[in-house]
């Protein structure tokens, strides 16, 4: 499929590397493509970044069949832009999609697509340190129909969004809460998508655990809530002893491409990690006899996140004195070191837009 590209006749204006927040300023540009059985993916287009004029009746709005992706474009010291595993994310967009009956999209196809656009928009990737653009693909259906089925048609489209560094005020612990008043998945639902859907469910034990003081919730699991499962915008990691260790996928946990990059960086460097399940009372145990040794999260947003207070229950503990530990600090460095381009790519995992 050729893709056309329609130009915009006024460019905005862009905000300055220190203005940068997250996901509150987009490009110019966006790219659209549609589907429907006769023609199956067609129309691929670069055009300006402008609203969706939708049907009330529109399926996504009252079913929420829709599925979507994050990553992000890195610009390095020498100009380059480059990618970080997009393969990955757009693999798991195609689970994500068979998971909600929606029609697979071309891999090869998506990436160059997703190259396209980001040379059409080279000029929005940031350039200051910890700095990027935020890739944002997402399927939708979009047939107007008030009945439950999948749709016939869909809409994949690709939104573009500079950030600025995820911490402004330092590589510091976060607090989390675990929770057993809520469930966000379980085994045999939606979970291991990426779709709107595990993202509601997680709305009120996260507003509850801000007004708390906490950053996030740590989710058991939904069954027999006792196996910690992830936490909301991130994987977790657990180091115990000399163990580097992480709940196993299920069925219910996102497979993280932070959290793959994590565990096959642990065994390019033959570092003893696991996938397993692990219980909360074994983390507490952990910390009780001195073998937790830390604690971090794993996600697109902020790479590596440390984590310094756990509160389950009535108890709350305290992980390496809160203080940023040796573990977190070594992936997060080789993890973006790799990104910007300022260390080598051992495991062939950039992608090189222009």
């Amino acid at each position: 499929m050729e893709i056309s590209t329609t130009r915009s006749q006024e460019l905005k204006t862009k905000p300055g590397d220190d203005r940068l927040g997250f996901g509150s300023i987009f490009t110019d540009y966006m790219f659209n493509m549609d589907y429907d059985p006769q023609n199956g993916w067609h129309n691929p287009r670069i055009e300006p970044y402008s609203p969706f004029v939708m049907d009330p009746a529109t399926m996504f709005l009252h079913y929420g069949q829709g599925v979507f992706e994050g990553l992000k474009a890195y610009r390095t010291e020498s100009g380059q832009i480059q990618l970080f595993r997009p393969r990955e994310n757009i693999s798991r967009l195609n689970r994500s999609c068979r998971r909600l009956c929606i029609p697979e999209i071309d891999e090869k196809f998506a990436l160059d697509a997703m190259k396209k656009l980001i040379e059409l928009e080279k000029d929005w990737v940031p350039a200051a340190p910890e700095t990027s653009l935020y890739i944002r693909p997402t399927v939708i259906a979009t047939d107007p129909f008030l009945g439950v089925r999948a749709s016939n048609t869909y809409r994949y489209f690709i939104i573009l969004s500079p950030v600025g560094a995820y911490y402004p005020e330092g590589f510091n612990p976060i607090k989390i809460l675990v929770t057993s008043d809520y469930v966000r998945a379980v085994r045999g639902g939606i979970g291991e998508a990426k779709t709107p859907g595990n993202y509601a469910a997680s709305l009120l034990a996260g507003e509850e655990a801000h007004k708390a003081g906490y950053t996030q919730v740590l989710w058991l699991d939904g069954v027999e809530q006792k196996y910690l499962e992830e936490v909301g915008s991130m994987n977790i990691f657990f180091v115990i002893g000399d163990e580097i260790v992480t709940p196993e996928l299920n069925g219910s946990i996102l497979p993280g491409i932070t959290r793959k990059s994590v565990i096959e960086l642990a065994k390019h460097w033959n570092e003893k990690v696991s996938e397993r399940k692990i219980t909360i009372d074994e983390l507490m145990q952990a910390h009780a006899d001195d073998s937790l040794k830390e604690v971090f999260g794993a996600g697109t947003a902020a790479v590596i996140s440390p984590v310094g207070h756990i509160k389950y229950g009535e108890r709350e503990i305290t992980v390496n004195d809160n203080q940023t530990g040796p573990v977190a600090m070594k992936y997060y460095r080789a993890i973006t070191n790799i990104q910007y381009g300022k260390a080598e790519d051992p495991l062939g995992w950039i992608e090189v837009v222009t």
